[in-house]
């Protein structure tokens, strides 16, 4: 073999790698974005049914605490504009992250607000329905909970993905941005003051 003909031989080779190599890549940033999505989705998920739930938690109240439309008022409404609030998973940015955060947020004071209804009224506490309830949301927000955690994972894996090098080359050309992590609310640190 002649010396060009080698040297078009590695040249071929070294392209092979560099192609399977991209392809590799590329199939690897696609892998880490769907389970991004698809724990995007688990989030959403817990949140619709503590959306769910909510109904039926408003209906029991109703019954027992007439005068206070008030609290039950500012459920229904947190709960409308925490079900109309939706984020796509592939166009996630802090300030939508931070909105979506901000209404599921005046949803759950306005659910804490609502529960401590319940030492008020001693017959709402004694109330099956409303246990059962209690304990289904309580349940709902461990799992809020658990489901964030695991979004905050895949986000935590995927923007190391598009952050390394080589693979942040590939991130670059097609377009795989960082992604935020949900984040504790200004003022968390502090525990709530509710009064009636």
């Amino acid at each position: 073999m002649k010396k060009g003909g080698i040297s078009f031989l590695i040249i071929l080779g070294i392209l092979a790698v560099l192609f399977l190599w991209g392809v590799g890549g590329y199939n690897g940033l696609v892998a880490s974005q769907e389970s991004l999505n698809k724990a995007w989705a688990n989030v959403e998920n817990q949140y619709q049914r503590r959306a769910d739930l909510i109904p039926n938690l408003v209906e029991t109240v109703k019954g027992y605490a007439k005068h206070e439309s008030g609290t039950l008022e500012a459920v229904v409404n947190a709960r409308s504009k925490a079900t109309q609030m939706t984020v796509d998973p592939n166009n996630l940015t802090p300030e939508k992250l931070q909105e979506f955060q901000a209404a599921q947020g005046e949803l759950s004071n306005a659910l804490g607000r609502l529960l401590l209804l319940r030492e008020a009224y001693p017959d709402l506490k004694a109330n099956q329905n409303f246990q059962e309830l209690q304990k289904q949301l309580e349940g709902t927000e461990n799992r809020i909970t658990v489901a964030r955690d695991a979004f905050n994972q895949e986000v935590q894996n995927y923007n190391t993905l598009v952050r390394r090098f080589p693979k942040n080359i590939l991130a670059k050309i097609f377009g795989f941005d960082r992604k935020p992590t949900f984040e504790a609310e200004k003022g968390a640190e502090q525990a709530p003051e509710v009064k009636f």
